[in-house]
């Protein structure tokens, strides 16, 4: 399945749960959980938190399903109330939005299961660099890369400008370069 079909599929199955198909539903939610917890966890760097974030935003999302005028908007949609989620578990805990540069998510970012030998190698090189990115780069670069998502659908899923959303990439690529260059001290 191309990208292109994944998301015609998608699309589908949005309007089909809007109109009431619960199979269709069912199935929206079990193609969308782990790529919504995967971003959550990009956010928060905690995979329990990143759980109950979503697992509050599911909830949002399956009731605001209705309201959405936009099937197409569904992905953007769907991530901007993760992100919002995961904003406001960092208001209640009185910490700032961001995990510390010096973590180490790096298996947030899934490595393709079809990438193998030499590929997969270099794959898990670049995977590694960019789970040293902060977190507000190593989101966009994975909604951009990763989920394919383009710069105003990022910046409507991470409630940015996406003036924003470019100045992330950019530093995040050079920073990526470097890492990958071995400029980094």
């Amino acid at each position: 399945m191309t990208r292109d079909s994944e998301r015609i599929y998608d699309e589908f199955l949005v309007a089909a749960a809007i109109t009431g198909d619960r199979p269709a539903l069912r199935r929206l939610v079990t193609r969308w959980q782990p790529r919504l917890w995967r971003h959550a966890w990009r956010v928060l760097g905690d995979a329990d938190r990143a759980k109950d974030m979503v697992q509050e935003a599911r909830m949002e999302i399956l009731k605001g399903l209705g309201r959405l005028d936009d099937v197409a908007a569904f992905p953007a949609w769907a991530y901007r109330i993760v992100t919002r989620r995961c904003q406001r578990a960092f208001l209640v805990d009185d910490r700032s939005l961001l995990v510390s540069e010096d973590s180490e998510p790096g298996h947030l970012l899934e490595t393709p299961d079809h990438a193998s030998g030499e590929f997969a190698a270099e794959l898990s090189i670049v995977v590694e660099a960019l789970g040293r990115l902060p977190a507000s780069q190593r989101a966009a670069m994975a909604l951009f890369y990763l989920e394919q998502l383009s710069v105003a659908e990022i910046a409507i899923a991470t409630d940015v400008p996406p003036g924003t959303v470019k100045t992330r990439l950019m530093h995040a690529r050079r920073k990526v370069r470097a890492i990958l260059e071995g400029e980094e001290s």
